[in-house]
């Protein structure tokens, strides 16, 4: 090795649960191949396959074929599924058995990569369990070189496309359902790939009732059209066009690696994350208790989630479980509580039936089944599951968080409830209604979040208010 890659430090591109960095100055073929070695030691996949998969990032292929080198040299035989969505990776993990990394940065921009890593069974890697091992024993290849074995791993390429598609269809049936017409942007991601495959016939599937109007589905690492993150409003502008124009049902925004999935109805008004976590929950619930009339039904939800989350899991006779905020954090809650679904404010969906990975595709085909089900439009159908008023999430730089923690405990302390499972929650309420708010810091950057719900309008933009003065003072 180079004395430039003994020198370099991962840290600052191997975060709490995967790898993200600039390509080039962070992440290099030197640094993915000892990234891949490390994995295989990790996974202990010495005579045993491990899945590797990319995105359209024009970086990706090269990445996966180094990775795949230094997993090789540890001993890995190494089954590559080339381009595919983060949970088609999970698909081939879950249906493999075997452990897997994907190559995307998912919805950062052209000059990121990184990698997803997941265990046999698409179970979740994060910082705590595995990630920093991996960092350690990469840092050491790229110091001291990578130790080869005698009998060195083996590489061969398969493509899950089709059967991906196929367990999805298995898992929810769309065949009857009214028609509709739904506008899909992919921007420029791999929903490109993979929606003709789920939702059409470019897998060999019959055709269903939709007739889909694709925005942007040429893979296309550099994304000329707008960046494929449809958590900024801006991102969203070309597909609430789409949908007004076309007549359209609803539309569905897809990012880059297409693990998660945003929904805006026939007005071009967006269907709040929660909402749609609600209509799935119900929809699990429902199937669940159909075959086990008896079972304790657990589900999910992070604390930024809205209050109709947990309501409509208590109303369906399931157990709300209020977590953290977290990739990770979700599957292993997940796998410990048995939970059929869990939901995140940030459009990542969980499901028992997918290995308790999150699935943008399988959210969307719940939604789907469920609205083609019942004649109102996607604006009435969904008011019943976003009854209550968000502000999104609002971010303020603080170098601070004690202070800026200790002030809002200070002002609130006589009037409201306080806990600290994940940053910091007040709850209370008055005459018009409850509210809440949540403050949390980033991992990353000098930032608070903020997220507040109320059940009026104006009281959430009076808590709203309150709360951004005390942040900011």
């Amino acid at each position: 090795m180079s004395s430039d890659a003994s020198a370099i430090d991962l840290s600052p591109f191997i975060k709490a649960y995967d790898v993200r960095g600039l390509v080039g100055s962070q992440l290099t073929d030197a640094v993915v191949e000892a990234l891949g070695a490390a994995f295989a030691d990790e996974v202990e996949a010495v005579g045993r396959d491990i899945v590797v998969g990319h995105d359209m990032r024009d970086s990706s292929p090269g990445f996966a074929a180094a990775f795949s080198q230094g997993a090789m040299a540890r001993g890995a035989n190494v089954v590559l599924i080339g381009l595919c969505s983060t949970d088609e990776s999970y698909f081939a993990s879950g249906s493999l058995d075997a452990p897997a990394a994907m190559f995307t940065a998912s919805h950062n921009p052209a000059t990121y990569n990184g990698i997803k890593f997941s265990r046999a069974g698409a179970q979740g890697i994060s910082f705590d369990t595995g990630l920093k091992s991996i960092r350690d024993r990469a840092t050491a290849y790229l110091r001291d070189g990578i130790d080869s074995l005698p009998q060195q791993g083996t590489l061969r390429e398969l493509d899950v496309l089709a059967d991906y598609a196929a367990y999805l269809r298995s898992l929810v049936d769309l065949s009857a359902i009214r028609p509709l017409r739904v506008v899909v942007d992919a921007g420029n991601g791999m929903g490109g790939l993979t929606v003709p495959a789920v939702l059409g016939e470019a897998a060999g599937l019959p055709g269903l009732p939709l007739d889909i109007v694709p925005l942007f589905f040429e893979l296309d690492g550099t994304f000329p059209n707008h960046e494929a993150n449809p958590l900024e409003p801006a991102n969203l502008v070309d597909l609430q066009k789409a949908v007004v124009e076309h007549g359209a049902d609803l539309g569905l925004a897809f990012d880059g690696d297409a693990d998660r999935c945003f929904v805006i109805d026939e007005r071009g008004n967006p269907v709040t994350p929660s909402a749609v976590a609600a209509v799935v929950a119900l929809r699990e619930i429902k199937r669940v208790r159909a075959a086990d009339p008896d079972a304790d039904i657990v589900v999910i939800h992070n604390l930024i989630t809205s209050r109709i989350v947990e309501e409509t899991i208590e109303a369906a006779g399931a157990t709300p479980v209020r977590t953290r905020v977290g990739h990770s954090l979700i599957k292993d809650e997940m796998a410990a509580t048995g939970a059929i679904f869990g939901g995140e404010h940030s459009a990542h969906y969980y499901f028992r039936d997918f290995w308790g990975a999150d699935n943008g595709m399988l959210a969307a085909m719940h939604l789907l089944a469920e609205f083609g089900s019942q004649a109102e439009p996607l604006s009435e159908f969904a008011r019943r599951f976003n009854p209550y008023f968000q502000s999104g999430e609002i971010n303020s730089t603080v170098t601070d968080v004690a202070a800026a923690y200790a002030r809002i405990v200070d002002d609130f302390a006589s009037e409201a409830e306080f806990d600290e499972l994940d940053g910091l929650t007040v709850s209370g309420g008055t005459e018009a209604g409850f509210w809440w708010f949540n403050v949390r810091p980033s991992n990353t950057e000098p930032l608070l979040r903020l997220n507040v719900e109320a059940e009026t309008e104006p009281e959430m933009q009076a808590v709203r208010d309150r709360v951004l003065a005390l942040i900011r003072r």
